[in-house]
């Protein structure tokens, strides 16, 4: 998925979609690993108790899926300067999350010990039944005559 070298990030820009299994080990694991013991992201008869139909995915996996979406794109010198996303409607298990982004902003970097470009990526996460989280993520991308981290 990561950008070709040579490639030229320009406003406008698409990026392409990545399809991620929603499966219950994700949620689970995800809470956990975030430290999130709410019932609701591991405990379908609490979850369902509380009326949702099932355990949901928790904001802080979601930004980790959102982060991994812009830094798969853009390399592994790609710094994320800043993820600003909101949640809509839940993740649950069985689904799938297609997240999209389109390049808003692009701003040439140059600096004693930088050269490359920040870039402003509006991002869109859908699933079955609708927009689970929407944003921008900001990410510097260094060095390179393209600007995207390589020579």
């Amino acid at each position: 998925m990561s950008a070709g070298a040579g490639q030229m990030v320009c406003v406008g820009d698409e990026l392409p979609s990545l399809e991620i299994e929603i499966t219950r080990t994700l949620i689970v694991a995800g809470a956990i690993a975030s430290r999130d013991y709410q019932d609701v992201h591991h405990d379908a008869e609490l979850a369902r108790q509380k009326g949702s139909p099932d355990i949901f995915m928790n904001i802080l996996t979601t930004n980790g899926l959102v982060g991994r979406y812009i830094t798969d794109h853009f390399g592994p010198t790609a710094v994320l300067r800043r993820v600003a996303i909101r949640l809509g409607v839940p993740n649950y298990p069985g689904d799938t999350m297609a997240l999209t982004g389109t390049v808003e902003e692009v701003t040439e970097v140059e600096g004693e010990d930088a050269v490359g470009k920040t870039v402003t990526v509006r991002v869109v996460g859908a699933n079955g039944i609708g927009k689970h989280v929407t944003g921008t993520v900001t990410v510097t991308v260094p060095g390179g005559a393209d600007g995207l981290g390589r020579s």
